[in-house]
């Protein structure tokens, strides 16, 4: 029997993605990191660790003029992935390739416009181990210093990498791109007005020289804690809309 699957709506209905009925399911992370893309970027895109397609597809429909390149080790990701790419009429653009992002074909040097991903964020040990299926998604199998050496090995001479984690590792991220990237922009994001900033979305263009990162207001998730979500991130989830990294 298949394992259980569950049609969900994106962008306000724009969009359907196919994803397990248990386990790691995209949310408010994947959204946003779909929203770091200029929707008018053109060229070639790569996402690693794209699983179900939580960002890959809301990011193909986004900006339209990218051809978009998913590579995921989970072959029942890759399955209800080309499963939404089909529903969507995507496939022109956008495909799913089965593969580690450890050992990444050495073809992919320099070869890609954008990287983008949301990676695992936790190191083992370090949480509560999460349930069996959830365990890829949240644990590393792979450092976050190699997890960036991957991005920045794919990724073409100035071109862009969009990153979103836990705030608390920004200190390490800085120290593996500050003197490999440059135009360096970080968006904090936080649940409520007031408080900490939970994850960071970095972006960076590769090989430029090293100069002063922005640290930008950031976004905020909702109204007040526990209530519903700001105009801001609505206009994101919904409508599609993309984040502000002009700072104004």
């Amino acid at each position: 029997m298949a394992d259980p699957f569950t049609e969900d709506a994106f962008l306000g209905g724009k969009l359907t993605v196919f994803q397990p009925a248990r386990g790691f399911r995209a949310g408010t992370d994947s959204v946003l990191l779909a929203a770091a893309m200029a929707a008018d970027a053109k060229g070639a895109a790569l996402e690693l660790g794209s699983g179900a397609g939580g960002a890959l597809l809301p990011m193909a429909v986004r900006a339209p003029q990218l051809s978009l390149t998913g590579l995921e080790r989970d072959p029942k990701m890759i399955a209800l992935a080309e499963k939404g790419i089909s529903r969507n009429q995507l496939s022109d653009r956008v495909d799913c390739i089965i593969g580690d992002v450890g050992q990444l074909p050495a073809d992919w040097q320099n070869k890609y416009d954008y990287v983008f991903s949301n990676p695992p964020f936790f190191e083992a040990g370090k949480i509560q181990d999460p349930a069996p299926e959830k365990q890829d998604a949240y644990i590393e199998s792979l450092s976050l210093k190699a997890w960036l050496d991957a991005m920045l090995f794919s990724a073409r001479h100035k071109g862009t990498l969009l990153l979103i984690h836990r705030a608390a590792e920004l200190a390490k991220i800085m120290t593996i791109l500050e003197r490999r990237t440059g135009e360096i922009a970080i968006m904090p994001i936080r649940s409520f007005p007031g408080g900490d900033a939970t994850r960071v979305i970095v972006r960076a263009r590769k090989g430029l020289r090293s100069g002063p990162a922005r640290l930008l207001s950031g976004l905020t998730l909702y109204e007040s804690r526990g209530g519903g979500p700001t105009a801001e991130i609505a206009a994101i989830s919904r409508g599609g809309h993309g984040l502000n990294w002009s700072g104004v």
